[in-house]
């Protein structure tokens, strides 16, 4: 059993690991059922993103996923929506480039929260999300992306210039595959963003657990 200090909102964590990203999903049993076999799989974080809900699914899901993410003390991170995650008292954010600015972001949020910044392939824009207090950097996609088809795509050379110059955790997300995830790791990806590949998986707590085994000693 879980005790009450466990169930406590988890603050200035730092991002390793497999980076889970839920798929857009109106069933919500299924969406439970299936980060619950992510977060026993060797999930580390799970990003809260549904652009297909409505205001109210959202807050529904969310808060539910939140009592989960509480139950394996792994945070939960709210794509775009800074109100929801206030509001449910998730534990932080991921911002994009038409989003809230991190400097705002990090004023309305409460403190120790999390928050994570898409930077795309620029290296400028993470060296300034780092400098107005982004907890990580995002940087893809590195592969063809069906959740962003239109995504701008990275080189992997990117996460080595990277690697030299950021003091924060740095994620790469876009079309990562159990196949290619290695080769995003082993050039100094910190944690990797995976939500097709993982939610689409036969079975996704052993598909966690394969990329989690790809952490093995760096976690």
């Amino acid at each position: 059993m879980k005790t009450m200090m466990s169930m406590r909102p988890l603050r200035n964590l730092r991002i390793r690991g497999l980076y889970a990203i839920t798929p857009d999903s109106q069933n919500t049993n299924d969406l439970l059922d299936g980060t619950q076999q992510a977060l026993t799989g060797g999930a580390q974080v799970i990003q809260y993103r549904n652009k297909s809900a409505d205001k109210v699914l959202r807050k529904e899901q969310a808060g539910l996923l939140l009592q989960l993410c509480r139950q394996h003390e792994i945070p939960l991170i709210i794509n775009d929506h800074i109100e929801l995650a206030i509001e449910i008292g998730a534990d932080g954010v991921h911002v994009g480039r038409d989003d809230i600015s991190i400097s705002t972001a990090r004023k309305l949020l409460p403190p120790g929260k999390i928050i994570g910044a898409s930077c795309y392939n620029n290296l400028e824009s993470a060296l300034e999300a780092e400098k107005q207090g982004a907890d990580y950097v995002a940087f893809g996609a590195f592969y063809p992306s069906t959740t962003k088809p239109d995504a701008i795509p990275v080189s992997i050379n990117l996460v080595n210039q990277a690697r030299q110059i950021i003091t924060k955790p740095i994620v790469g997300i876009g079309g990562i595959r159990l196949i290619n995830a290695a080769v995003v790791i082993q050039n100094g990806c910190d944690a990797i963003a995976v939500c097709g590949d993982l939610f689409q998986a036969e079975n996704i707590k052993v598909r966690a657990a394969q990329y989690a085994r790809l952490f093995a000693g760096k976690l």
